[in-house]
């Protein structure tokens, strides 16, 4: 079992700067992770906000408080008793727009959760404003990470309004392997802007996610690997950008912890029918179509002197099934055609193994057949063993918009291009 937690990651640069200037209370505690809390504030400094720092005698140990002064640009907070700092947790919780916890230990998470406020932290805690955001950045072994004592915490602050930027899977300090890592800094930095992000104007967004099932029996499917990861992430960052999203997915799919409303989908058929009537009846600003969708569907199978089908029951095992597919028609081709009023169009991508001409091939016919105004391209060949999924969004002439290292990345660049991008149309065409 391990804490359910918001997935938010992205890019330094991802979100429109209209939140630069935010006051932002950085709080520290004692991980070897905290070294990654220093860049953090460093990147934080460096997008234009105010930042003050609080770090437990714990931290202390890894960091020192000449560091964070000199990134922050003052003093470091860490004895509540300090003088003249009686009131700090008070008056530095008004002060800020938004909390970040970082690194964020286990045994942060469950006094937190226990209400204890003997040190600075908890004390802030208790007295936090809590219409304003606070953020946790888990980090600690995994084993830690999935005690029942944190998975209980960490839902009980969840509970209470507290926000968490997921911990990465991966090799942690110690040695061992799992989910418990620091998320890297520039999604840190990304999910707390997404969190004091007010859009000037509200986008309404349609995202398709996960892979389309084809019956080939009454139990046996064609399908692909997809897990609708990639635009639950999307969902989940634009949705906490201020954004509302509507997400159609798979049934198989992973689903998002944001509160935005979904519809499931099984077949190619089902995918269709949905697509067909949200377009007709809502108008969406943009529709990011990442839907892995069958191309073929079965046409008819036959075994041996029977007749060719596609049956309901169950093919008896031990047999040699001939089985015709038809090719299934492309969504991303007909989805302007459906919709009541115009829309920015994100389309998908995916090669294996393709070299950089077939690659500029591929998105080039994309762009060509569906008319999209940005096609996100990844090639399994370059998915990376701790589950990080590189790609490449392009514009209409083929030039690349964004490098994203990962889905985080990706979600906080669409997020960016795509608020720019549907201001700047309807700027011009109101």
């Amino acid at each position: 079992m391990r804490p359910t937690v918001n997935s938010a990651s992205g890019s330094t640069g991802s979100f429109p700067l209209s939140n630069v200037g935010s006051n932002l209370l950085v709080i520290l505690t004692g991980s070897i992770a905290a070294y990654k809390g220093c860049d953090v504030v460093s990147r934080l400094v460096q997008r234009g906000h105010i930042v003050r720092c609080v770090a437990t005698p714990s931290a202390l140990h890894f960091i020192g408080a000449a560091t964070l002064e000199g990134l922050a640009g003052s003093p470091v907070l860490s004895d509540t008793f300090a003088a003249g700092s009686a009131l700090e947790h008070i008056q530095l919780t008004r002060w800020a727009d938004a909390v970040l916890v970082c690194p964020a230990t286990a045994n942060t998470l469950n006094r937190l959760a226990a209400g204890l406020a003997d040190d600075l932290p908890g004390a802030m805690f208790l007295a936090h404003d809590q219409t304003k955001p606070w953020l946790m950045a888990p980090a600690m072994n995994p084993a830690m990470w999935t005690h029942p004592a944190t998975v209980a915490s960490v839902q009980k602050l969840r509970d209470w309004g507290a926000r968490f930027i997921a911990p990465a899977d991966g090799r942690s300090a110690c040695g061992e392997i799992g989910e418990g890592r620091l998320a890297e800094p520039e999604a840190i930095v990304a999910a707390t802007e997404a969190a004091l992000a007010n859009p000037s104007r509200k986008l309404r967004v349609l995202i398709t996610a996960g892979g389309t099932s084809e019956p080939v029996d009454g139990v046996r499917v064609l399908t692909n690997t997809s897990t609708g990861a990639t635009g639950a992430i999307i969902a989940d960052h634009l949705s906490r950008a201020g954004h509302e999203v509507l997400l159609l997915r798979a049934k198989s799919a992973v689903s998002t912890d944001c509160a935005c409303p979904e519809e499931t989908f099984v077949t190619f058929s089902d995918l269709e029918a949905a697509l067909r009537r949200l377009l007709a009846s809502n108008s969406f600003d943009a529709v990011i179509h990442a839907a892995a969708v069958s191309d073929y569907r079965v046409d008819s199978i036959s075994m041996g002197t029977d007749p060719p089908s596609v049956p309901a029951e169950k093919l008896p095992s031990g047999g040699t099934p001939i089985i015709r597919l038809s090719p299934n028609p492309r969504l991303v081709d007909s989805l302007r055609a459906w919709s009541r009023a115009p829309f920015t169009l994100v389309a998908f991508k995916l090669t294996c193994g393709a070299g950089p001409d077939q690659t500029a091939e591929a998105v080039s016919t994309l762009l060509a057949h569906s008319g999209a105004d940005f096609v996100v391209h990844n090639d399994v060949a370059a998915r990376c063993a701790d589950g990080r999924f590189p790609a490449n969004i392009h514009l209409r002439d083929g030039s690349v918009a964004a490098h994203c290292s990962d889905r985080g990345t990706l979600a906080s660049e669409l997020v960016r291009l795509l608020t720019s991008s549907t201001l700047l149309s309807y700027a011009t065409n109101p």
